[in-house]
């Protein structure tokens, strides 16, 4: 009669029996340690981060990341913009307040800072992945903390609309399953190497998820601790994307067939300096091609201040060629 040591056995080299026969189980081996991996070497930096907001003395929480070793954490600006008090948890249960060095509505990003002995992990690049790649997302989704979710990278150089009104640059896309409590935890590739941080999904649909790509919160994370805040310029002037005339167009060889129409120019500011007038179209801006606001904005750096720029506008009929200087943004 046959005892439970030798069907166990028995079970067992059937199962080895099948493994070897079936590459697709040796597959899903192989992917199930290569997560397990990846989450082993992030999980220990990624902290639970609540709010106490200012303005309503209500409560908040998302997600960070240590990511350097004397206790700097990256998280999501909309996480923490305008907190009171920020407190942190690590995986093994250390509980810590934190400090706002500096955030960034703008791309929706946020350093913060706490005494703590968790382990750290650098930022990786997101220049190199790839469509299809198998990312890793890890945070704390509806109070279910430090959760991990698995899926591949959908597409990449995505834009996303930030809650200042500027576009996202370099955001990846993700159906790494993404929930209420995951802004601001870490995007990671199998090597565990931080590619992104999580920080949008959109309402309604399934597996459309956003993280900022790790080369834009590399730089705007250095910015933020060295100076607090990300410096860009401004013109002083409000505006939005309209059609060309295509006559104009053609007449004027324009490289776009639509242009930025300023709406309101603010007094005593650059494009007021200039001579903008409202219901002009910007078509040029330094030698580039504006279509829309967003064009505007991508140009405007910190470096643009001070530096006198070319600026060509259809009025009217007529294309004219003004010259305006940036001046530093005003917070």
């Amino acid at each position: 009669m046959a005892t439970i040591r030798s069907l166990a056995e028995e079970a067992q080299s059937v199962h080895s029996a099948i493994a070897s026969s079936n590459p697709d189980t040796e597959l899903l081996d192989a992917y199930s340690r290569t997560v397990v991996g990846a989450v082993g070497r992030v999980s220990p930096a990624v902290v639970h981060i609540q709010v106490r907001q200012k303005s309503n003395r209500q409560g908040g929480s998302g997600s960070g990341f240590v990511f350097t070793p004397d206790g700097f954490m990256l998280t999501n600006s909309h996480v923490v913009h305008g907190a009171e008090e920020i407190a942190v948890t690590t995986v093994e249960g250390d509980h810590f307040p934190a400090e706002l060095v500096g955030d960034d509505p703008d791309t929706d990003l946020a350093v913060i800072r706490g005494r703590t002995s968790a382990p750290s992990v650098p930022l990786g690049s997101s220049r190199k992945l790839a469509v299809g790649q198998l990312v890793i997302a890890i945070g704390n989704p509806l109070g279910f903390q430090h959760t991990v979710t698995a899926g591949v990278v959908s597409a990449l150089g995505r834009t996303m609309r930030s809650s200042s009104g500027r576009l996202i640059d370099g955001v990846v896309q993700t159906d790494a399953a993404l929930n209420p409590g995951n802004s601001g935890g870490p995007l990671v590739d199998s090597q565990g190497r931080v590619v992104g941080v999580n920080t949008a999904t959109i309402m309604g649909a399934q597996g459309i998820c956003f993280a900022i790509g790790a080369d834009t919160a590399e730089f705007v994370a250095s910015h933020l601790i060295r100076d607090g805040r990300i410096r860009r310029s401004f013109v002083g002037l409000m505006g939005q994307g309209v059609p060309l005339h295509r006559r104009i167009v053609r007449y004027y060889d324009l490289p776009t067939e639509s242009g930025l129409l300023v709406e309101s120019v603010v007094a005593g500011a650059p494009a007021d300096r200039a001579g903008l007038r409202a219901r002009d179209i910007i078509v040029r801006f330094a030698g580039q091609p504006i279509s829309g606001v967003d064009d505007l904005h991508r140009l405007l750096t910190a470096e643009r201040s001070g530096v006198t720029a070319e600026v060509v506008v259809v009025r009217g009929t007529d294309l004219r060629k003004l010259t305006i200087v940036p001046q530093p943004q005003r917070n």
